[in-house]
């Protein structure tokens, strides 16, 4: 219905608020931001509403692109990302990727990432956002969607950055909230403890707790000199 789609557009815009937004506030608003597969566009409502105005973005759903006409979000267009960055000579000083690049195989995903970083202007930055294969049931968000085609971890998602001639790359844990004040206390509680007890398990096969996060998602990072 329509009001559970404006429920999930809000709850995404929220999402990305706390998510990503805190990663661009060092740029100036006026950097040209590309989103890819950008869904119903609730990034890019995100980034207008904090004041960036310079925002696209491109899916091949004629269904989410018509609900983000829908929400206002005009800056959606229709059309195949992967092939619209092999054409343009267009560059971009953001480029992000939220829940997509799981989808590609691991060749197609070395071509997104080396053409992503070639369209990215001297200084850009690429974004993005994929679940996270050391997080506890990680099979509940990596298995959860049969189209998904790669998954990664903390040291994986740095490797395959680096080798695609991305610098000061970061891996970093997703943000996790739950609704209600009381809920969200007994939430980073438990997790605290689940987190003790993962570095527990790893300590006791004398293996490393470094570059490890245990979040759902992962936020990839990745810098253009």
């Amino acid at each position: 219905s329509l009001t559970d789609a404006q429920s999930l557009f809000d709850r995404e815009k929220k999402q990305f608020e706390r998510e990503i937004l805190p990663k661009l506030r060092s740029l100036p608003k006026t950097v040209k931001v590309f989103d890819l597969g950008c869904g119903s566009g609730s990034l890019i409502a995100a980034l207008k509403g904090a004041g960036f105005t310079s925002v696209s973005g491109m899916d091949l759903s004629e269904e989410q692109v018509k609900m983000a006409h829908g929400m206002g979000v005009s800056e959606v267009m229709l059309g195949d990302a992967l092939q619209y960055l092999r054409d343009t000579a267009e560059g971009f000083d953001v480029i992000t990727g939220m829940d997509i690049i799981e989808h590609f195989t691991k060749d197609e995903l070395v071509e997104l990432l080396q053409l992503i970083q070639r369209r990215l202007n001297a200084g850009g930055m690429a974004i993005f956002r994929t679940p996270n294969m050391d997080a506890p049931v990680a099979s509940a968000f990596a298995l959860g969607d049969f189209t998904h085609e790669n998954y990664l971890n903390a040291s994986s998602a740095a490797q395959v950055m680096l080798s695609c001639g991305y610098q000061d790359v970061a891996i970093l844990p997703s943000t996790m909230r739950v609704q209600g004040l009381f809920k969200e206390i007994i939430r980073r509680i438990t997790y605290d403890w689940l987190e003790l007890i993962l570095k527990l398990q790893l300590f006791a096969t004398a293996r490393s707790t470094r570059n490890i996060l245990f979040t759902p998602n992962l936020i990839i990072v990745g810098c253009k000199k």
